[in-house]
């Protein structure tokens, strides 16, 4: 009786911690890492048209690995946030989306898409300077610098 106890819990066990592996790959948005051109980041804003969150990657000049976003909301304009924020940053966790929404992995506050790069501070996520030009979204290495505190403590 022991024997099959022990073999029901071991077998368990395994199967939890293979569905964790398994969920965290499958929830887990991919992140594309980039390369400055110019002082610039630039990126087609075709690909945003899904209106789904598109992370990504850019090593700043202190070293830091920074991480954002970049979406297009319910109202055409496309909006781009550091994937963190002035209170949670520490936590290293970022945003997810839900629908038209952002949610703090920390928190579990939730920010409509059209509030980015409209609100800052507090729990919002902390907004990037973009423009577009001949189609693409463009972000200044600049700004990319000037925030890359936000990401000292993601875990990448």
């Amino acid at each position: 009786m022991k024997k099959i106890l022990l073999s029901v819990v071991a077998v368990s066990i395994v199967a939890l911690f293979s569905f964790q592996f398994t969920a965290d790959a499958f929830f887990s948005p991919s992140v594309k890492s980039l390369s400055p051109k110019n002082g610039s980041l630039m990126l087609p804003i075709s690909q945003f048209d899904d209106g789904k969150a598109h992370y990504f990657t850019v090593k700043a000049d202190d070293g830091i690995l920074v991480t954002f976003f970049a979406l297009k909301s319910r109202d055409g304009v496309i909006r781009t946030a550091i994937d963190a924020c002035d209170v949670c940053y520490r936590a290293g966790k970022g945003y997810s989306q839900e629908g038209d929404y952002m949610i703090c992995g920390n928190c579990g506050m939730s920010f409509s898409s059209e509030r980015i790069n409209v609100a800052k501070g507090g729990c919002n996520p902390a907004p990037l300077i973009r423009t577009i030009k001949d189609g693409n979204l463009v972000i200044s290495m600049n700004d990319i610098n000037t925030n890359s505190w936000y990401c000292k403590y993601k875990k990448q």
